[in-house]
């Protein structure tokens, strides 16, 4: 016998493999007909499950949050931050003063000043300043509140977009959603905790990563589910496999990882087996969930929804329908907002319009649908996108289509429900919309935010790898609490 064949022989655990299982079932048995005992057994259990509810570290003001990410940077000079000196000099070359010192994604030279070619206007008892591209959102100024000095570290849209969902530039760390059910679970077992939907042009520059679990246990990443064809991929059982043999295989599987489990303690071995179980569940609860032909024909036509088809307005339906259901975060990408204006189609004033089309009818309707179902108050909803754009006309290689460069120091975002004062207009830009010169807000002061409505102190919500704690907010962010009823 070898020195490794030899220390093996003597450790507890191998020789409670050899000796110790007959008597240690006896015992057991002895100590489960005791009802304490077995309670005990029961929550611990429920404890080994990851994505079973937890406590919050304070009592929350909302349940889940449906996130509205405009992949691609809206540009809300057009549709939020109304500036009549940025109109009135428009066409005037940029004050030096903004550009001394500063570097552009696309624009060269010395650029001109572009008011927007769109109207402004008050609407509500709160008088917030909306585009007429946004008609629709218009109609529920009063429940939103427009944060108008957001500002970013990034600017060219993939890192901006991680930076926006992870709070790190670079691919590899856990995002809001996950966080959240790392933080929290979830209140539906037959259902992910964290769901994603995409429409538009095509998923974010970001990829997977916005919504992936980074360094955190897979089970918190978010799923994506389609409005389109097979909800999930690879859910439903392959042809010629019944749903017993899939139950058995299943069962199978599950005891092999339990005892790899206990043999190197890997948490992954523990995700795999809840997820394998989730996606069994899921063949049941995803089909029903999907099928938004059963709503009314009010409720159909209040988001202006196709069933059967890939869109934007489907999607948020189909977010309604998740948080109904208990799911924790639900994030909508809908991509196509980079209106640099080097064609018409990705100009302001055509290629803008578009979009605003496919996203104000359906999102204002969710509001309005969340607040007739007494849910807002307890759902978060967020609009926005990575970063804004500048105040001056791009003209790349000479274009004369009206577009914007990318801008991190000023944009707009909106947020409603879920213990956010309604109908506030929060921070204020300079003149031309650069700078911003009261509230600025950083991405960690939101997500700081968004966790504390949820009941989390984001200082305290970590996650240890490689030696030190992650969080969400890296080493800063402020909760806004003007901005919380």
């Amino acid at each position: 016998m070898n020195e490794r064949d030899f220390l093996q022989e003597i450790t507890r655990r191998t020789l409670f493999k050899k000796v110790g299982y007959g008597l240690g079932n006896v015992a057991l048995a002895t100590m489960l007909a005791d009802p304490a005992f077995a309670s005990l057994v029961t929550q611990q259990k429920k404890r080994q499950d990851p994505m079973a509810p937890k406590r919050p570290h304070h009592k929350p003001k909302a349940k889940s949050i449906i996130y509205l990410f405009m992949a691609g940077a809206p540009s809300t000079l057009d549709l939020f931050d109304f500036k009549p000196v940025l109109n009135k000099f428009d066409g005037d070359y940029c004050p030096e003063e903004y550009l001394k010192g500063e570097r552009f994604a696309f624009i060269r030279g010395k650029p001109r000043l572009l008011g927007s070619p769109h109207k402004f206007a008050q609407h509500g008892k709160s008088g917030q300043w909306i585009s007429e591209l946004l008609p629709h959102l218009a109609g529920v100024a009063d429940d939103i509140s427009v944060i108008r000095t957001m500002k970013t570290e990034q600017f060219n849209h993939a890192p901006a977009q991680l930076f926006a969902n992870t709070g790190f530039q670079i691919p590899g760390r856990p995002s809001l959603g996950s966080w959240l059910t790392y933080g929290l679970g979830t209140e539906n077992a037959d259902l992910p905790g964290f769901v994603v939907l995409m429409s538009g042009a095509g998923n974010p520059d970001g990829g997977k990563s916005c919504y992936g679990s980074g360094f955190v246990p897979s089970v918190y990443q978010g799923v994506e589910f389609r409005s389109q064809g097979e909800p999930v991929l690879f859910v439903q059982n392959p042809e010629g496999v019944s749903s017993q043999i899939r139950r058995d295989s299943l069962d199978a599987i599950r005891d092999l990882n339990s005892m790899r489990s206990k043999e190197v303690l890997d948490p992954e071995i523990e995700t795999r087996i809840a997820q394998y179980e989730l996606a069994y569940r899921m063949q049941t609860s995803v089909p029903e969930l999907m099928d938004i032909s059963d709503e009314s024909k009010a409720t159909q036509e209040l988001y202006g929804v196709e069933p059967g088809k890939k869109s934007f307005a489907n999607n948020c339906l189909l977010a309604r329908r998740m948080v109904e259901r208990g799911v924790r975060c639900v994030q909508l990408y809908h991509r196509g907002w980079d209106h640099h204006g080097d064609s018409e189609g990705t100009d302001l004033t055509h290629g803008l319009p578009e979009l605003c089309r496919q996203v104000d009818r359906a999102a204002a309707a969710l509001i309005t649908d969340l607040k007739q179902r007494g849910m807002l108050d307890e759902t978060i909803v967020v609009w926005g996108g990575e970063f804004g754009r500048t105040p001056m006309i791009e003209a790349r290689n000479g274009v004369k289509f009206p577009g914007r460069d990318h801008h991190p120091k000023a944009y707009s975002m909106f947020v409603a429900g879920g213990g956010f004062k309604p109908g506030v207009s929060y921070g204020k830009t300079d003149d031309l919309g650069y700078n911003p010169v009261e509230n600025e807000v950083s991405v960690h002061d939101l997500n700081a935010t968004l966790l504390h409505l949820m009941g989390l102190e984001h200082t305290q919500l970590t996650y240890k790898y490689q030696g030190r704690n992650f969080r969400l907010t890296d080493v800063s962010g402020d909760v806004l609490t003007k901005l919380i009823a």
